[in-house]
């Protein structure tokens, strides 16, 4: 059969899973970024705006692993379908203590808990329900659905709150959760996943848990793909928060140009990027092997962060000016035109590391030990976050957004010579 991107839509099951993971994916980001608007005109503080952040990653660090460890023994169609009920009714619950922002916290600590429950319980769904052909396909599919859910939550969190107000956003976010959970509950998962007996009152003794952490541990230190896969997939979400981190100043310091736009500038052409990438990926690419482009695709990110701390400015206005003299006078570029193609690359990029890691995580995995595997990754960047919510702006302070773009552009570079060197 011909590889293409929509393969894995012939797939009902997974057409289920990838509408629920939009409706599940738009409202998690929303609820998250109006978070920060909320707590900061309540409080007008950025420590308080801190907090909140830190109360919906701390999450990750504590019950990452032992979330992944329980979603292995359940039935994950199920916790899935609790997991977004339950968080619809949290949201449902904060609309009556809005302006309280202990609830606030209390509440948002509370979701990201329910949310590390439902992250190792949704993506390794993905190989029960698609054959091997199709697992490509549905990678590719799934990444366009987070980032594209990522792209939507950042444009409509702030009209959403202007024009319809907080209670009224949160009481949509909920029946968006709703409706999620409703289309999971239209999936089929196969026998061995169905007769699993999901038992909220299950506890595994101490010794059990302990045995099952020591286990998945054991699987990644002896199996570099596994391993390596993990890394990568922790490294591309770590880097979307370091760039989150510092979009305002990167587009008030290097583009010079409203915050406002940065979406429209530098996170659409991004977007856009990985949608291209996820369709050469999957037509062109499926034959090659998946660790060459992941280092391409880690080498695309080098080189365009090191060149975006110079903004425009790396293409001079004569150069510029020379090119549109050969271009129809219906079809001239500017300034601008040169970052959205640097952002347009780095989201080209960003598809080669997501999609082929994910992939070869879910093949050198059980159906016993993938959900583990998953929250080991949220521990991962929940430790690791940390860094880019803590210290990325206040060293963006000190030395500039540029030199901490250059930075980790520099980061990247290396990792792309380890690679090579060790042929890893």
């Amino acid at each position: 059969m011909k590889n293409n991107l929509l393969l894995a839509f012939h797939n009902k099951q997974f057409l289920y899973l990838w509408l629920a993971e939009i409706f599940t994916q738009i409202p998690v980001n929303v609820f998250n970024f109006i978070l920060i608007l909320v707590i900061f005109n309540l409080t007008k503080s950025n420590t308080a705006v801190s907090v909140v952040v830190l109360s919906f990653t701390i999450p990750a660090v504590i019950f990452g692993i032992p979330a992944g460890v329980y979603t292995d023994k359940w039935n994950k169609k199920e916790v899935l379908i609790i997991s977004n009920f339950i968080r619809a009714l949290l949201l449902v619950i904060l609309v009556f203590f809005s302006n309280n922002i202990y609830v606030i916290y209390i509440i948002s600590f509370l979701f990201g808990i329910i949310t590390q429950f439902f992250i190792p319980a949704e993506t390794p769904l993905i190989p029960l329900i698609v054959n091997k052909g199709q697992l490509l396909s549905a990678n590719a599919l799934f990444g366009i659905g987070v980032f594209g859910s990522i792209l939507i939550a950042y444009i409509i969190s702030g009209p959403f709150l202007l024009h319809l107000g907080l209670i009224n956003t949160l009481l949509i976010l909920a029946i968006s959760l709703i409706l999620g959970g409703l289309l999971v509950s239209r999936i089929i998962v196969p026998l061995s996943e169905d007769i699993k007996r999901f038992n909220l009152s299950t506890r595994l003794p101490f010794n059990a848990f302990k045995k099952e952490v020591l286990e998945v541990a054991s699987i990644i230190i002896s199996t570099p793909h596994i391993l390596s896969a993990l890394l990568l997939l922790a490294l591309s979400q770590i880097l979307f928060l370091i760039v989150a981190a510092i979009a305002p100043g990167y587009a008030n310091e290097v583009l010079h140009i409203k915050v406002e736009e940065f979406p429209i500038l530098v996170i659409a052409p991004a977007a856009a990027g990985i949608v291209i990438g996820s369709i050469i990926i999957v037509n062109k690419l499926y034959a090659k092997r998946k660790k060459d482009i992941i280092t391409v695709g880690i080498f695309l990110s080098a080189m365009v962060l090191m060149i975006m701390p110079y903004g425009s400015e790396i293409v001079s206005k004569e150069i510029i000016m020379e090119i549109n003299r050969t271009l129809p006078n219906y079809f001239i570029i500017n300034n601008r035109d040169v970052i959205m193609t640097l952002a347009f690359i780095l989201g080209f990029a960003n598809a080669l590391v997501f999609i082929p890691a994910n992939t070869l995580l879910q093949e050198k995995t059980t159906d016993s030990t993938r959900g583990k595997m998953y929250g080991v990754l949220n521990t991962f960047v929940g430790i690791f976050s940390f860094m880019p919510i803590l210290l990325v702006g206040s060293f963006a302070d000190l030395v500039g957004v540029g030199s901490v773009v250059m930075g980790i552009g520099v980061c990247l570079l290396l990792i792309v010579i380890a690679k090579v060197a060790l042929r890893y």
